[in-house]
């Protein structure tokens, strides 16, 4: 006679899982995306107003910093072929070609901070510098965003000997190996070994702005502000 199978010394099998509805799945799955969408919306709603401030905080003192700290600035707009002081009709100032110019303390105008980017060797790399168009010197430079290789392209930002080559340098710029560089020309600009990609990008840069705003600025008469 068959006996019933028992079960010594040990807990009893589980029970098989309860059979959940699709539909209840879905619903689920559902309200749990428009939780996390939610959440995502609250978030950036909160923080871009934050992230703007702290934007426009950077732009104001690396444009202090690329015109080596003028008294005063003002920002220029760019209409057509002139520039204005207020941007033209119908423009978005999210989008707005501008441009900004220094003064010093007796109100001179001391140079043009053009900011700018283009993709470099990871991403696009956005920078800012300060020109004299009477001149074609720069006054310095300074990157605002990069997504370089870290520990080689980064140091377009964090080398010093890099980034102060900038300040006396005359566009049109041209990048050279360090030991090719010819005594006193200033239209040369030392590459930095290892991240030559990252370094041309921000002369390429650098000289395509210069190219494109030169003449507009060239023709520009600041004058003197008190």
């Amino acid at each position: 006679m068959t006996q019933p199978m028992m079960h010594h010394g040990g807990p009893p099998p589980p029970a098989a899982p309860a059979d959940v509805p699709a539909r209840r799945l879905l619903v689920t799955l559902a309200a749990a995306g428009a939780a996390a969408g939610l959440l995502i919306v609250v978030v950036y709603g909160w923080a871009s107003p934050i992230i703007e401030r702290n934007k426009a905080r950077a732009l104001q003192a690396a444009i202090q910093e690329v015109l080596q700290h003028p008294a005063r600035y003002d920002t220029l707009y760019r209409g057509g072929d002139a520039l204005t002081a207020a941007p033209p009709a119908g423009t978005d100032l999210k989008t707005a070609e501008r441009v900004y110019l220094g003064y010093d303390a007796e109100g001179r105008a001391v140079g043009y901070a053009i900011a700018a980017g283009e993709p470099g060797f990871q991403d696009v790399i956005e920078l800012i510098f300060g020109y004299d168009p009477a001149t074609g010197r720069l006054l310095g430079m300074k990157v605002l965003e990069s997504r370089e290789t870290p520990g080689l392209g980064d140091k377009i930002e964090k080398d010093s000997a890099f980034v102060r080559q900038f300040r006396a340098a005359v566009a049109p710029l041209a990048g050279v190996k360090p030991d090719r560089h010819a005594p006193g020309d200033a239209h040369q600009v030392d590459m930095i070994t290892g991240a030559t990609i990252s370094s041309r990008a921000v002369i390429r840069i650098i000289n395509h702005a210069v190219e494109r705003w030169g003449p507009l600025l060239a023709a520009h008469q600041p004058g003197t502000k008190p």
